[in-house]
């Protein structure tokens, strides 16, 4: 069972990156050269909410990226506003500008483009299972994090 349970994790880091390489050919179709595809995938977790840092980290897989210095680089470029918030001068707060709605209505043509042609190959209760399984795996993890690790059974045949 080991290599089995190994290569689902390979394949679920392999599927992360290639959906990341998708998301970037398809900001260079829109002509979108000023965010990159982590940054596009924040801002689609923002969507028309308002959140703090730790809501959106919570929210979202960026793997290898600083979400912090992300959000600087989006501001900068204008799709994203911050404001302190006024109860704790701690906390700051993140929604999308204008333009960074835009994009994300831009963004949301695209994935349902893609969820179309993908419907089309699995179906919804197909995508429904797959999704209900990793939702398992992602408990199981969360259960090892929670409690320490997962407790090793000694074999009756151990020295």
């Amino acid at each position: 069972m080991t290599p089995v349970y190994l290569e689902t994790v390979s394949l679920i880091e392999r599927l992360y990156r290639q959906f990341l390489d998708v998301v970037k050919d398809e900001l260079d179709r829109l002509e979108v050269d000023d965010i990159n595809n982590v940054q596009c995938l924040i801002l689609y977790n923002i969507g028309k909410d308002e959140l703090t840092v730790g809501e959106l980290t919570q929210r979202g897989c960026y793997m290898g990226t600083n979400v912090t210095y992300n959000l600087k680089k989006m501001i900068e470029a204008g799709y994203v506003t911050q404001q302190r918030s006024p109860r704790d001068k701690r906390s700051v707060r993140v929604r999308l500008s204008t333009s960074g709605l835009e994009l994300v209505a831009r963004l949301a043509i695209v994935f349902d483009a893609h969820s179309e042609q993908l419907a089309k190959e699995f179906g919804e209760n197909e995508l429904n299972t797959i999704n209900g399984r990793l939702r398992i795996l992602e408990r199981f993890w969360t259960d090892i994090l929670d409690h320490g690790g997962v407790p090793v059974r000694r074999s009756r045949h151990a020295a």
